[in-house]
């Protein structure tokens, strides 16, 4: 995320300070927790890879998320009364010896590669302090040094619709921003960041703080609150898709505004400003 530094230069071409040793050892470690945190995640959901509302759920509970088999050797994903056929990828797959497995999600995307609940719950709650510690520290620092208020506030301006949906026009057909324009966040930029931030990160601890038994003792209103343990593990994994969308989306805009110097600002913290392009 960028640090608001000071642009000599504005037309671009130089090479300028864009990212504080603090953001960039925030936006690694949590990259690296996330990835951890899912791929674990989708181990743990091998367990029972089935999600429903309310307190309780077992396997004659009615599902509103199922990833499996069929029973006629095929796999399957069904959401409510739609069921679509994933077979080789989800419910139904090979392994690296090609012996056929029934489990939700493949052996390249788990952590650990072989079936072992209580491994993936001990790599999933190791990288969770990580993620929680990370994003703390992060948010208390970015208060101190005025990132938030510089960076990610989202003036009553920005909020105009007209103002949004400018914005939108302008990145549909990939129209990235020049000279010192390309360091300043568009409010689309700053909605996904502050999403990111303020509601999916904490609310992915939350939830799952409310999913562990272990909570109850000193934590019960969490459960409670989003409706049950259940609902609570419902919203954690939708949540953890849609920082996979935003990962996505996040890793397709560095690809295609210049790469290596989208990257090399994340890594050394130098930055070189894109060129304007001239009216002649």
């Amino acid at each position: 995320m960028t640090d608001s530094p000071t642009v000599s230069g504005g037309e671009g071409g130089g090479l300028v300070s864009r990212h504080r040793l603090s953001t960039r050892i925030w936006h690694w470690s949590n990259a690296l927790a996330v990835l951890v945190m899912l791929m674990s995640g989708l181990m743990i959901f091998n367990a029972h890879p089935r999600l429903y509302w309310g307190e309780y759920g077992a396997n004659a509970d009615h599902a509103w998320l199922e990833i499996g088999s069929n029973g006629q050797g095929e796999g399957m994903v069904r959401i409510g009364p739609a069921v679509v056929e994933t077979t080789g990828v989800l419910g139904v797959w090979k392994n690296r010896e090609g012996e056929i497995k029934n489990r939700a999600f493949p052996w390249w995307a788990t952590i650990p590669s072989d079936y072992s609940l209580a491994d993936a719950r001990l790599w999933h709650l190791a990288f969770a302090w990580v993620l929680a510690a990370g994003l703390l520290g992060y948010l208390l620092w970015s208060l101190v040094n005025g990132h938030l208020r510089r960076d990610i506030h989202i003036t009553r301006r920005e909020w105009r619709p007209s103002h949004i949906w400018h914005d939108i026009t302008q990145h549909a057909p990939l129209r990235f921003p020049t000279g010192a324009a390309a360091l300043r966040y568009n409010v689309l930029q700053k909605l996904a960041y502050a999403f990111v931030l303020f509601l999916a990160l904490p609310l992915i601890i939350i939830t799952g703080l409310a999913m562990s038994p272990g909570s109850d003792a000193w934590a019960s209103i969490l459960t409670e609150a989003f409706g049950g343990r259940q609902s609570a593990r419902s919203i954690h994994f939708l949540v953890a898709f849609a920082l996979v969308a935003f990962f996505l989306v996040h890793i397709a805009m560095v690809v295609l505004a210049r790469p290596y110097n989208g990257i090399r600002s994340m890594i050394t913290g130098k930055y070189r400003l894109p060129r304007e392009k001239s009216d002649g």
